[in-house]
């Protein structure tokens, strides 16, 4: 496999600024990915009543952690591109970019290790 193919668990990603036990030899720059989400009618019934009871809203869990998940590949498959073997200082973010629909925006630090 080409480092250009390089997987979520292949590529070492992290929320630190540092590879444990690896020196960085180069900085990169900027990769991204993000993923946008909407509600469904559904969703929004279920939600209702969940609000009524009290208690975890699965449904929207779910939907954002699918989100997350999509903007973390999307991330890592730019790295792969720019030839890096990390991310490192990775973030998250949200937005409502419209009504019933977020965005959930992923961002790091392409590095090349020594």
């Amino acid at each position: 496999m080409t480092k250009n193919q390089n997987t979520a668990a292949e590529l070492p990603v992290v929320t630190i600024s540092h590879i444990p036990g690896r020196e960085i030899s180069e900085n990169l720059g900027i990769v991204f990915g993000s993923s946008v989400r909407s509600r469904s009618f559904l969703f929004d019934i279920f939600a209702f009543f969940k609000n009524l009871f009290g208690g975890e809203v699965r449904s929207y869990t779910r939907l954002l952690e699918q989100a997350q998940t999509e903007a973390i590949e999307r991330l890592v498959k730019q790295a792969g591109v720019m030839d890096a073997d990390a991310v490192v200082d990775v973030h998250f973010s949200t937005s409502q970019v419209a009504y019933k629909a977020a965005e959930i925006f992923a961002y790091g630090t392409a590095v090349r290790l020594k």
